[in-house]
């Protein structure tokens, strides 16, 4: 007989409840039961079978995903609820009637696209680092960015004692008090454009997301979100390498 057994992290990521990485530390936090008893980190369970909960409700398959590009203003943070009671994006996509959550994150002094989803295996194809899924940023810095400072973000720098792969960087615009770069990473390691820069000497002014892979926040407006469409998620896909009939 076949062993019909997954990953309960794996299980809580096609369940929709969070992607595979902050499922762990759901189970880890103990907030994960199967069948009535505490879980832990390498569980495993038979969907047809096993009953799953997690802070007490049970935890079922989705039927409907959802697909949802957000325009995150600065001064929220990227998660669903916050402890210390400080601005979240879940305050902006109330409306949405699905318990969804962030594809990885932009940090609260940042701005620009965030994908949401209630699909965990769509949300982890995002964010490994395997997968290369380019980001697009528009960054502005000041003072003036040099020709060596450019080469350096485009070879690959050392941050957080590890080297970054090679970044997209071309000017956009300069002016006497600041310059606009746009700068494209396969990456998602914390805080990375910001702490690039500062290593080379540079502020940050602003931080834009202005794309994930072929998707474009184009005029969506800061605050407001939209359903992605049926080709935005294949390209998102194909960016990601997934086959889409295989998906």
């Amino acid at each position: 007989m076949a062993d019909d057994k997954i990953r309960l992290q794996k299980y809580l990521a096609e369940c929709g409840i969070a992607s595979r990485r902050k499922s762990e530390e759901l189970i880890a936090a103990g907030k994960v039961y199967v069948n009535g008893k505490k879980s832990g980190i390498g569980d495993t369970v038979d969907p047809k079978k096993d009953m799953v909960s997690v802070d007490g409700r049970k935890v079922s398959k989705n039927k409907t995903m959802r697909y949802i590009m957000l325009y995150k203003p600065r001064g929220f943070i990227t998660t669903m609820s916050d402890e210390q009671g400080r601005k979240c994006v879940a305050q902006l996509i109330t409306d949405v009637n699905a318990r969804v959550y962030p594809v990885g994150r932009l940090d609260r002094d940042s701005e620009g696209l965030l994908l949401i989803t209630n699909d965990g295996e769509f949300a982890n194809a995002m964010m490994h680092p395997a997968r290369h899924v380019p980001k697009t940023y528009r960054v502005t810095v000041r003072p003036d960015i040099g020709e060596e400072q450019i080469t350096k973000m485009m070879t690959g720098m050392m941050i957080d004692e590890k080297k970054t792969m090679p970044a997209e960087v071309k000017v956009i615009l300069k002016e006497s008090n600041r310059t606009v770069i746009e700068v494209v990473i396969c990456e998602g390691r914390n805080r990375q454009i910001r702490k690039m820069c500062e290593e080379l000497g540079l502020e940050v002014a602003r931080l834009k997301r202005m794309a994930v892979g072929p998707v474009k926040l184009g005029m969506l407006q800061q605050g407001k979100w939209r359903d992605l469409s049926k080709q935005e998620v294949d390209g998102l896909l194909k960016a990601a390498h997934i086959k889409h009939e295989n998906y």
